[in-house]
């Protein structure tokens, strides 16, 4: 961001120091329009959505039946302790997919502020 130095005398002290102000204002509002994002919140709705999509996919398996329920959706109990592809493993899966979004979410959202800090100073 350019800025201009100008001098601004103190009165009652009768001495100078220079203050920066920014030059252009459209990249003074650019950098009030790139909002910090609030982790928790980020983290809560990313770990809903994963939940509810292991949820989902576990029960739409079940309810489609065959031979063989969802070998491939099994495999994730080898990431999540107790999941199996079964009424009791989808709610287990919400449970795993709520925790594994809401830490990928919460690091989104701290790596993007620490990106966000260093870009503005």
């Amino acid at each position: 961001m350019r800025k201009t130095a100008m001098t601004v005398q103190d009165s009652s002290n009768h001495v100078s120091r220079a203050s920066f102000e920014p030059v252009d204002q459209t990249e003074q509002i650019l950098e009030r329009a790139v909002l910090r994002l609030n982790a928790n919140i980020l983290g809560i709705v990313l770990g809903i959505i994963t939940g509810l999509g292991i949820f989902i996919a576990t029960n739409f398996l079940i309810l489609k039946g065959g031979e063989v329920v969802g070998p491939h959706l099994a495999l994730l109990g080898n990431f999540f302790p107790f999941y199996r592809v079964t009424f009791l493993g989808s709610i287990i899966g919400f449970g795993y997919g709520l925790l594994v979004g809401y830490v990928a979410g919460f690091i989104i959202a701290s790596i993007y502020n620490l990106v966000v800090k260093f870009k503005s100073k």
